[in-house]
């Protein structure tokens, strides 16, 4: 089944790393889906946003341990995508961080 491009992105990056990446090599960092494959997710990116995509890296981020008094729990691990876009192009979401 195939899915729809909004499901495939779940929320833009915004941390100081992914800042740093957006100004020196124009690449923007995306939590994806769990299952979302590199060529979803630069169809997502190119149709939302209207700019060309250049390649896709994606890895998996692991949940930390959480206590909560004596009892230990875990967070989701969960999908980031670090985005590059053609020189030239900009996601306006971004700008202004």
């Amino acid at each position: 089944m195939e899915r729809h491009i909004r499901d495939v992105l779940v929320r833009p990056l915004v941390t100081e790393k992914s800042t740093r990446l957006m100004s020196e090599t124009n690449a923007y960092a995306f939590q994806v889906a769990p299952d979302a494959t590199k060529t979803q997710i630069r169809q997502a990116v190119e149709q939302i946003f209207n700019v060309r995509v250049l390649d896709v890296r994606t890895m998996w981020v692991r949940g930390k341990q959480r206590r909560m008094g004596r009892f230990t729990g875990r967070r989701p691990d969960w999908k980031k995508a670090i985005v590059k876009l053609a020189p030239g192009q900009r996601i306006p979401i971004f700008e202004g961080m």
